[in-house]
């Protein structure tokens, strides 16, 4: 497999389905549309990357049964049990909706306020009951938490790796 790929995890494999070769897949909550719409993936074991194309994908429970064209027996699934499934990012990066971004996108990038003063930059990111919350380090290494809404977060700019917060009182002392 070529190395330069740039790969993110979108399912686990957790079991073999059956006997004819299906693996059951673990994934997150809400993507059974990523799932669904791949033709190929790859699966990590030892370091080493193999490319696996699908012919079917069913959801049974919260889980999806995948045949994939290179498994026909329990053995050839079990050999992988426990194996992170990848896409590549620019195919993870079509299924995301407006205003839904990458993780590893986010970390990193310059934070400004509305009148273009640096308040510091993205060390994390998380979430809460709510909402998704940005973790912005200030230049004196003080974490601040603001939730990542369109109200408060209103610009988001991958290509120049910025994002503009409306500064509430009270939001960055």
């Amino acid at each position: 497999m070529n190395d330069n790929l740039n790969l993110i995890s979108i399912a686990k494999i957790l079991n073999f389905h059956g006997i004819k070769g299906e693996a059951k897949l673990g994934f997150t909550k809400g993507k059974e549309n990523q799932i669904e719409l791949v033709k190929s993936v790859y699966v990590r074991k030892n370091n080493e990357y193999r490319k696996l194309n699908v012919t079917s994908v069913r959801f049974h429970k919260h889980f999806a049964i995948v045949k994939f064209k290179e498994f026909s027996t329990v053995n050839d699934v079990e050999e992988y049990k426990g194996a992170d499934i990848f896409i590549t990012k620019e195919e993870v990066e079509q299924y995301l909706d407006t205003d839904e971004y990458l993780i590893n996108d986010l970390i990193g990038m310059d934070v400004y306020d509305e009148d273009d003063c640096c308040l510091g930059i993205i060390s994390a990111v998380g979430e809460n009951l709510a909402n998704d919350l940005i973790s912005v380090k200030d230049k004196n290494g003080k974490e601040h938490l603001i939730p990542f809404v369109k109200e408060i977060v209103p610009v988001v700019d991958i290509k120049n790796k910025r994002i503009v917060v409306n500064n509430i009182a009270g939001l960055i002392d």
